[in-house]
């Protein structure tokens, strides 16, 4: 019986994008265009929801929506800064609320295939910050293994690296 590993199957998606990159590159693009065409029907059912339930048009609810995740840039002492109305840890927070929002009217209305839209976009935004982790730390520590260079010691600055001796009496 074979164990299926991640570097199994890294290395297989490594040498069929090498043998045939084309076909690797429409893979990818048709991955991304399927998961933005997902992203973009769930952001219409959010605001047909959020427009039933205040009692206005899509446009209305739409603008609401837009301007409460609109960032602006500012520059204040000199430096540039992104200024919201929304703070940065409340964000993800209250995007995940709306889809649970949409999920339960939906599930009231007996509506389940928004509800596996809205499901799988909460589920993607909520691991995303992992996967790019992920992702991000496995690209890196391969090329900088392939350079010869180490960031395993640099890269956890909480971690207080210290020697002890110990005396002899």
């Amino acid at each position: 019986m074979s164990i299926c590993r991640s570097t199994q199957i890294l290395r297989f998606l490594v040498k069929t994008a090498i043998r045939t990159p084309k076909l690797a590159l429409a893979v990818a693009l048709l991955v991304l265009a399927a998961l933005a065409g997902t992203m973009t029907y769930t952001g219409f059912l959010v605001v047909g929801v959020l427009a039933d339930h205040l009692g206005t048009g899509r446009v209305m609810a739409g603008l609401l929506l837009g301007c409460l995740f609109a960032r602006f840039p500012w520059i204040r002492k000199g430096k540039l800064r992104i200024v919201g109305l929304l703070p940065k840890p409340v964000r993800r927070p209250f995007i995940v609320g709306l889809l649970a929002l949409c999920s339960l009217d939906f599930l009231s209305r007996h509506d389940y295939v928004p509800v596996l839209f809205t499901g799988f976009s909460a589920a993607f935004l909520l691991t995303f910050p992992w996967l790019r982790r992920v992702m991000f730390d496995r690209m890196f520590s391969s090329i900088f293994k392939f350079t010869g260079q180490n960031p395993s010691k640099s890269a956890d600055d909480t971690v207080i690296d210290g020697e002890f001796r110990e005396k002899k009496d």
